[in-house]
């Protein structure tokens, strides 16, 4: 027998340029972390419980009837494309046209990179707040386009939007604004107030805007206003959300997007050469939980604000300062009262010295030193987990 060959050899790396800098994910190495080390996962942002059981049971249903089992429509199962716009009208007072103006996808994730690969030209520049979600930057990247960060400041307990930093950001090369509201991973919740200036800068500027808004339903201060419905916004809008925030089945992967037609189309055109289609027979149980009563919204919220609470008064009693959220279901601390001035080295060493994962925000960041002393927690976990993970963080504090 031959032996196999070595691989072919040559100076050019064989990941592209363009996702060089990224490499694992720091949920992947994190959540390995806490595996290794038994340690309780606060890292990475998914439930420990289920969603209702009746939509879970209407997933159930569709495969056993056979809906969704083969390719689903390319734009999305008319059932689930209704309940989208339904859901529009229903919160928010936004009519959708729901087969024109709606697109299901495999997660926001994958309307984040369809949205971002059609409409980008190389070259082309982005401003997205910062600390942004790790799969923006690298889209950013994929699409050729430039990234301009505007950073969320902590001031007076929260982070916030420099109006005039954001202004200042745009230049003849922006060509679209990618907004995050409510914020991951700082809970921030953009005010009415704050949205109209950044729709008065989009018609001002003519620019396009695509917002990432999963944690709608996880707003606990305030409300949560989709940009689509400030004047001039509608058209120039590509809004994101999914089903796997709201309803706690995140491994399902249904997102979608709601735009005008000529939006839809654009993003459709990308979006068909990603996955094609994903998750049939989930995209029926979606549309069933969509159409779920206010109770459940309102319960589902009221859940995670009191775990929330949980972990925001173990955290401060441990000794951090804590940023409490407005929404979402993470926490941002600051390690810096603790003596410890880096997050990454902090979040390494955290599973040894008390048995906690968490993620180092400062890679979420393009200006590390910004993010250098900041830690995100994640609290949609169950009560008893919360409570024991506060009682090990507890240990800090001696």
């Amino acid at each position: 027998m031959t032996p196999m060959s070595a691989p072919v050899s040559s100076d050019r790396p064989f990941l592209n340029r363009r996702l060089a800098a990224f490499g694992t994910t720091i949920f992947a190495e994190m959540s390995a972390l806490a595996v290794r080390t038994g340690s309780i996962n606060l890292g990475q942002g998914f439930p420990d419980t289920d969603g209702p059981a009746q939509i879970a049971e209407a997933a159930s249903r569709a495969v056993l009837t056979g809906l969704g089992n083969q390719y689903p429509p390319g734009p999305g199962v008319p059932e689930l494309r209704t309940a989208i716009a339904a859901h529009q009208q229903r919160f928010y007072g936004l009519g959708y046209d729901p087969d024109t103006e709606v697109l299901v996808t495999a997660g926001a994730t994958e309307a984040i990179a369809a949205a971002l690969l059609a409409l980008l030209e190389p070259g082309d520049e982005v401003i997205a707040l910062e600390p942004y979600y790790d799969s923006y930057a690298a889209c950013i990247a994929m699409a050729g386009a430039v990234r301009v960060p505007v950073t969320l400041r902590p001031h007076a307990g929260a982070f916030v939007l420099d109006l005039d930093e954001l202004r200042a950001a745009v230049t003849p090369r922006t060509r679209l604004l990618l907004l995050n509201t409510p914020h991951n991973p700082t809970g921030t919740v953009l005010t009415p107030a704050e949205l109209a200036a950044v729709a008065e800068l989009a018609v001002e500027r003519d620019l396009l805007v695509v917002t990432d808004e999963v944690y709608e339903h996880l707003v606990f201060e305030g409300v949560h206003t989709p940009l689509a419905g400030l004047p001039g916004m509608r058209e120039r809008t590509v809004t994101i959300s999914s089903a796997g925030k709201t309803f706690s089945f995140t491994g399902w992967k249904v997102g979608w997007l709601t735009a005008p037609p000529e939006l839809v189309t654009a993003v459709r055109s990308a979006k068909q050469f990603l996955t094609y289609v994903s998750s049939g027979p989930f995209q029926y149980a979606i549309a069933e939980a969509l159409a779920l009563p206010d109770a459940y919204y309102d319960t589902f919220r009221a859940d995670l604000a009191a775990k929330r609470d949980i972990l925001a008064d173990g955290l401060a009693a441990a000794g951090f300062e804590v940023f409490r959220p407005q929404g979402t279901y993470f926490i941002t601390t600051d390690i810096t009262p603790l003596g410890e001035k880096d997050g990454l080295a902090f979040c390494r060493a955290l599973p040894e010295r008390c048995g906690v994962v968490a993620i180092p925000n400062q890679v979420f960041y393009d200006d590390k030193a910004a993010g250098a002393t900041q830690v995100r927690w994640a609290f949609c976990k169950r009560t008893v987990v919360l409570e024991e993970a506060v009682e090990r963080l507890g240990r800090l504090a001696h």
